[in-house]
C-alpha cells in the first residue's frame, strides 16, 4: 500500500510543529536543570562575572535598564530580555562597573559595538537631534498654519438687525400696530386694569 499524499502545506505545518515541539522541550529540561540546582542564581553566580559592591551593583542594573536587547523586537532592556546576547551584554556591563569606567564610557562602548539603536534613551546630537526635535517643530509648523488660515479668514459683517425673512403680512401688520402705539388687545385684558 502507498501512503496518500502530502499537501505541502500540511507538510510545513507538521516541521512547525516539531520544531516547537523540540524548542518548548529544550526550554523546560533548562528549567528543570535550574531548578534541581536549588536556590536561584545571580547573573554573577551563572557566568563568573564579577562580585559587585551593592553601589556598583545598582549601578550595573540602571545602566542595564537604559540599553535595549538588540534582538528583541519589542525593545525590552537588557535587563527583563532573557536572549543569550542579552545575558553578554549584562556581563560585560558588570565587568566593566567592576573595572571601573563611567556609565558614559560603556554606552559608548556598546553604542560604538551595535549603534544607537541599543541605548534607550539615544544621544540629543545629529540624527538623534531630529528624531528629538520633529515632534516639535511639527507642531510648531502645524499652529503655524492654522494661525495664518485663521488670520486670512474673511471676517462676517456685524449683525446690525434681524436676518432677511420672507413677507408674512400679519407680521407686517402687528409690527405696523406696535410702532403707532395702539393696542390690538382686547378690552377687559389683564393689562386693561378691568378686571381679570
Amino acid at each position: 500500500m502507498t501512503a496518500p499524499p502530502v499537501s505541502p502545506a500540511r507538510g510545513v505545518l507538521v516541521a512547525l510543529l516539531c520544531l516547537l515541539t523540540l524548542l518548548t522541550g529544550r526550554g523546560a529540561a533548562q528549567q528543570t536543570g535550574a531548578q534541581q540546582t536549588g536556590a536561584p542564581q545571580t547573573g554573577a553566580q551563572q557566568t563568573g562575572a564579577p562580585t559587585l559592591t551593592p553601589a556598583q551593583e545598582q549601578r550595573a542594573v540602571a545602566i542595564q535598564k537604559n540599553l535595549r536587547c538588540p534582538l528583541c523586537d519589542t525593545g525590552e532592556s537588557i535587563a527583563d530580555s532573557r536572549s543569550d546576547i542579552s545575558v553578554k551584554m549584562r556581563e560585560s556591563v558588570r565587568e566593566q562597573v567592576a573595572a571601573g569606567r563611567t556609565d558614559g564610557d560603556i554606552y559608548v562602548f556598546f553604542a560604538q559595538r551595535y549603534g544607537n539603536f541599543v541605548l534607550l534613551d539615544p544621544p540629543r546630537t545629529g540624527k538623534g537631534l531630529l528624531l528629538w526635535g520633529a515632534p516639535l517643530l511639527a507642531l510648531a509648523l502645524g499652529g503655524a498654519v492654522l494661525w495664518s488660515f485663521l488670520r486670512r479668514a474673511p471676517r462676517s459683517a456685524p449683525v446690525t438687525g434681524l436676518p432677511d425673512e420672507p413677507f408674512d403680512p400679519f407680521l407686517e401688520q402687528v409690527r405696523r400696530d406696535t410702532r403707532a402705539g395702539t393696542d390690538t388687545r382686547a378690552p377687559g385684558g389683564p393689562t386693561d386694569g378691568g378686571p381679570a
